[in-house]
């Protein structure tokens, strides 16, 4: 547990305010309204939960997590998928968040206890993924990464969602792929600009900038990201010539089940010199929209969840888990 302090032109130390009385300079931060409940229900601070919404922030391009994500949509399917990866030790706190608000649509996502905007879909069809870019700079008048992730899941549509952020900026770097039955568009994020990667039929991104961003750093934390997007691009080639008819979640699943350049491979596995591996795949259908996630190494058939936006609101934790989740945790599936 720790405490948070920012400095924006107004000077702001969250230490000695109540949740009344903030006001952060962090554009759209609507959502910080579920961050007293939250910390309620988890019995931790308010200011550490604040803490964890903007710790993309915090961390002024020092992440070091992985990811591969894709779009591929034909006259038949549309879907949207990826695998995340990071520490290892994080996947006893990923959580299924299913969530319904009154005038917004439904929302069903994979996140970390406490962050309230991630991956997953909501009951427009539209879907969101997300891959880490390590490039310094934060701008506190944009919105946080995750909180932008929550404005997404949050529209109607693409189109809503990429004028949302353009209207608001993104304070930190990252590829935010949004994505419904219709269209995709990947959105690289900096602290200075919002670039926009649109697309008809396939959209593959890894961990590094595509386009130049203008006195933007990529420092490229992981050196296979481009490795990575050459054999994701590789293989949804080969598998677009052997597709007849509707794609299949099995298809989509099996690409991000690679492991070819193991141990960095879209398939991560962890080694002795670093503990980040995949934690978890998820394949979303937009057209239903539902989405498959497996837990872990896609390669390895972890445990399958099912995510759902139109079902009643509810918290799940995984099974294989609940043994070992910690105390908080549990509070926020007991209590949120």
């Amino acid at each position: 547990m720790f405490d948070l302090s920012v400095s924006t032109n107004a000077s702001l130390d969250l230490r000695h305010e109540s949740p009344s009385q903030v006001h952060i300079s962090f554009i759209v931060f609507h959502n910080i309204t579920n961050f007293p409940g939250i910390a309620s229900g988890s019995q931790v601070s308010y200011h550490s939960i604040l803490a964890l919404n903007v710790r993309t922030e915090i961390a002024y391009g020092m992440s070091k997590d992985g990811c591969t994500a894709l779009f591929w949509r034909n006259e038949h399917s549309t879907f949207l998928a990826q695998n995340w990866d990071w520490q290892e030790e994080q996947q006893e706190n990923l959580i299924n968040l299913n969530i319904r608000q009154e005038s917004k649509p439904s929302i069903s996502m994979i996140t970390e206890a406490g962050i309230i905007g991630k991956i997953g879909l909501n009951s427009s069809g539209v879907g969101v993924c997300l891959n880490a870019i390590r490039a310094l700079g934060v701008d506190f008048e944009r919105l946080p990464c995750h909180l932008a992730l929550r404005s997404c899941l949050e529209s109607e549509s693409v189109g809503q969602a990429v004028a949302t952020l353009q209207k608001a900026g993104v304070a930190s770097a990252c590829h935010i792929l949004v994505a419904d039955s219709h269209e995709a568009v990947g959105l690289e994020c900096t602290n200075v600009d919002i670039i926009g990667l649109p697309t008809k039929s396939v959209l593959t991104h890894t961990n590094h900038l595509l386009k130049p961003h203008s006195g933007v750093e990529d420092k490229m934390a992981l050196q296979d990201s481009p490795v990575r997007l050459e054999r994701i691009d590789k293989l949804v080639q080969q598998a677009k010539l052997e597709a007849q008819g509707p794609l299949r979640t099995e298809t989509i699943r099996a690409l991000l089940a690679d492991e070819d350049n193991l141990p960095t491979a879209i398939c991560r596995a962890r080694t002795r010199e670093s503990s980040v591996a995949t934690l978890f795949s998820i394949v979303i259908d937009l057209r239903k929209p539902s989405a498959e996630v497996t837990m872990g190494r896609p390669s390895e058939g972890g445990e399958t969840l099912y995510l759902n936006p139109m079902i009643d609101s509810e918290i799940t934790i995984p099974k294989s888990l609940t043994s070992r989740s910690p105390s908080w945790l549990m509070a926020i599936g007991r209590r949120i």
